[in-house]
């Protein structure tokens, strides 16, 4: 079985989406293995976004992480990965896909970075990077 992280961004959790992003991650079969709530600190968020450092989004993106909590998860299944970042949608939720929680829950809210709900690993590498990150007891 394949493990990924996912994130609930600060908007899905200011919305009360959490119970509909995890519904929508285990009608598609997926189980969820581990979960919290938490403010992710500044050394937690720098560790996740390190490869965008000097990006001008860099740190706007930060400041929209640190503005409220987050719900981070590791999800498993067959291929969970890809199937994940299908059922999110788009990064872009002006054209995700209808039916993907980008699509039918998030829009372009003019922000400084795109206020986009999940984030899913997106490569085992990455998740396994991720993982270590957010939940270093499972190590």
């Amino acid at each position: 079985m394949q493990r990924t992280l996912v994130l609930i961004k600060p908007d899905g959790v200011k919305r009360r989406l959490i119970g509909e992003i995890i519904a929508r991650i285990e009608r598609k079969g997926y189980e969820v293995v581990a979960l919290k709530t938490m403010r992710a600190d500044r050394a937690i968020l720098e560790q996740h976004y390190g490869e965008h450092k000097g990006k001008p989004f860099y740190e706007p993106l930060l400041e929209f992480m640190l503005s409220g909590p987050i719900v981070a998860m590791v999800v498993e299944g067959q291929r969970v990965i890809e199937g994940f970042r299908s059922i999110a949608g788009a990064t872009d939720p002006t054209v995700a896909a209808p039916g993907s929680i980008r699509g039918d829950l998030a829009r372009d809210q003019g922000t400084k970075v795109v206020q986009n709900l999940v984030h899913g690993s997106d490569s085992e590498e990455s998740a396994a990077r991720e993982m270590g990150i957010f939940f270093p007891e499972l190590r």
